[in-house]
């Protein structure tokens, strides 16, 4: 097995700037998922109500599933538009437009008017805010993974990026926490606050991020002269297994959380199960750990590679599928709270640690972030419609329709996984391991 993704990824011990570059970009990841995952939350207890007020609930739920999956949709294009931009012009630069960008359309969230207020208009923004927001975070990961990733030494690009990956939960923590003191606010404002006040988390984030030196990856690639004139179109037609197989993995992780985590908190109030503080504190609890989950997996890869972890996981998580509902539907708080905590600790965040670093490792420096972004985003279109899918399922079988479907996701990660390239096995860590000893720097990305 060849080291030469190891060849064209960055000096090997790194840049001096790699913490300040890996936190300052967990910081802006931090705030899109702020963003985009309270959409999901409020989605799930609040907008059937607010936006769908004359539906059953039942349908009510499945119109504010919907509309939390045309965001999904909206983030390929996202993906495309960041992708080009971070192969042309550099990858700091798409970090910070697309936070503007987010942060804006999710204030804008919280000043929308209702169903009540406006009669259909109200929907019809609801949608097209998020579809700006979808955009906006499908162009987000990719510069925020290639910035630290590039940044990163070889045999820790797993944990660095795992920080970052790690964003995720921190924001749904956050979100969850805005929602858990929101809960008692009268009226609409239970769900406003928790938007309007990411306006304070967006400065934060322009701030730290304004002070993030660009990928020196990127300044190889760009001082040699290989800037890619149609990195989309080439990375598509050179590299078109590897973004099936991207998006193969990915769906693993991103759709069994639309499952374990989005669908679920609908399932636990509609069922009964739990009270709106009760789902929220385990969410809470969930990604509380989660942060330093994600973290320790990503680490975990720099020391067994990448592909290995995959595949336990996704095994894992098709043994986890049925006892996951059996669990919740004992009604115990306790037994929720293990459970959301176990789906989100390890079948999610397990994978997500592993992406950090893998999939940058499967595209070459010039077309990187085109590939990457494209192999990450694409999947959130299957990943946005499944809670409104899980739904109909659980119409038609119970909540069997749910955990099967988790099931096939995580079969199809496991597939996925077996048909993707080792990229840090044990020849590339040897490696990593010599050229560091030595203190040997690689060549150029032009070199490859």
């Amino acid at each position: 097995m060849s080291a030469e993704p190891l060849r064209i990824s960055g000096p090997v011990h790194g840049t001096p700037d790699v913490r300040r570059v890996a936190w300052g970009s967990t910081a802006g990841a931090v705030i899109e998922s702020y963003d985009f995952i309270g959409f999901g939350t409020a989605a799930a207890l609040y907008f059937g109500i607010a936006f769908f007020p004359n539906a059953s609930p039942i349908v009510g739920t499945l119109s504010a599933f919907a509309t939390l999956g045309v965001g999904f949709i909206a983030r390929p294009l996202g993906g495309v538009i960041g992708g080009h931009l971070g192969d042309r012009i550099g990858r700091k630069p798409v970090l910070v437009a697309s936070l503007i960008v987010m942060g804006l359309a999710t204030f804008a969230i919280g000043l929308l008017p209702t169903y009540a207020q406006a009669g259909v208009l109200a929907p019809a923004l609801l949608v097209t805010v998020r579809i700006i927001q979808g955009i906006a975070y499908g162009a987000e990961w990719g510069g925020a993974i290639l910035m630290t990733y590039e940044h990163a030494p070889w045999l820790r690009k797993g944990k660095f990026t795992g920080i970052v990956q790690a964003g995720f939960p921190i924001g749904l923590l956050l979100a969850n926490l805005v929602f858990l003191g929101s809960v008692a606010l009268p009226g609409d404002w239970a769900w406003r606050v928790p938007f309007l006040a990411s306006l304070l988390l967006v400065i934060i984030g322009l701030i730290v991020r304004s002070k993030v030196p660009e990928s020196p990856v990127f300044e190889d690639v760009r001082d040699s002269g290989e800037i890619v004139k149609s990195p989309i179109v080439e990375v598509i037609k050179d590299d078109w297994r590897n973004l099936l197989r991207g998006i193969g993995l990915r769906i693993a992780e991103t759709a069994g959380y639309a499952v374990a985590i989005t669908y679920m908190i609908s399932y636990l109030k509609s069922e009964k199960l739990a009270t709106s503080g009760e789902t929220i504190l385990s969410l809470c609890v969930a990604s509380a750990i989660g942060i330093f989950a994600t973290i320790a997996w990503g680490g975990l890869t720099d020391r067994v590679g990448r592909r290995p972890v995959y595949v336990w996981v996704c095994l894992f998580g098709a043994a986890w599928a049925i006892p996951m509902f059996l669990l919740v539907n004992t009604g115990s708080v306790l037994a929720i709270i293990a459970t959301v905590a176990i789906s989100y600790g390890v079948c999610q965040n397990a994978l997500a640690g592993s992406q950090g670093a893998w999939f940058p490792e499967l595209f070459q420096a010039k077309t990187r972030s085109s590939g990457a972004s494209l192999a990450y985003q694409i999947s959130a279109m299957i990943s946005g419609f499944t809670p409104f899918v899980t739904t109909l399922l659980f119409l038609a079988l119970g909540w069997m329709g749910p955990a099967l479907l988790f099931l096939a996701y995580s079969v199809l990660g496991l597939v996925a996984a077996l048909l993707t390239r080792e990229t840090f096995g044990k020849r590339e860590r040897q490696e990593a391991l010599r050229r560091s000893a030595e203190n040997d720097e690689p060549r150029p990305a032009a070199a490859h």
